[in-house]
């Protein structure tokens, strides 16, 4: 019976483990998809802000801010892609995480429950014994 606690108690362990990998796992996924986000902000207020001249502008200048306006936005959608990904990355981790917490909370329950066993074996072992034995049992105690 002990060694079924035992057993139960290093499973849990594992799975509690399991759990704290999901999570770091998780957060993870979520910065990287912040990230991402953040550049992509900052790609659309440079864009923005690329026309933003004071004055009148040559046409060489206004060709060169033209074609990197074109640059940004072709970068923009593909962090766009990237986003997308990751925020999908994000929810498959979640997913992850829910199922190892799973895991956790039945290994949990499964070593209460062989600890409840192993103290219901004692005290049937113990309420088997004669009285005099019991007498002497606790005496030692």
């Amino acid at each position: 019976m002990k060694g079924l606690v035992n057993r139960r108690q290093r499973v849990l362990r594992v799975r509690a483990v399991q759990h704290s990998m999901a999570v770091a796992e998780t957060a993870r996924a979520r910065d990287e998809a912040n990230g991402i986000a953040h550049n992509l902000e900052r790609l659309r207020a440079v864009r923005n802000e690329l026309f933003e001249t004071q004055g009148m502008a040559n046409g060489a200048s206004f060709a060169a801010m033209q074609e990197l306006a074109t640059r940004l936005e072709q970068a923009s959608r593909q962090l766009d892609g990237a986003l997308y990904d990751a925020r999908r990355n994000v929810e498959a981790k979640e997913g992850m995480t829910l199922a190892a917490n799973r895991e956790k909370e039945i290994a949990s329950r499964l070593k209460d429950r062989a600890h409840a066993n192993l103290e219901e074996w004692r005290e049937n072992k113990l309420a088997a014994l004669p009285r005099y034995r019991r007498m002497q049992r606790n005496e030692d105690r």
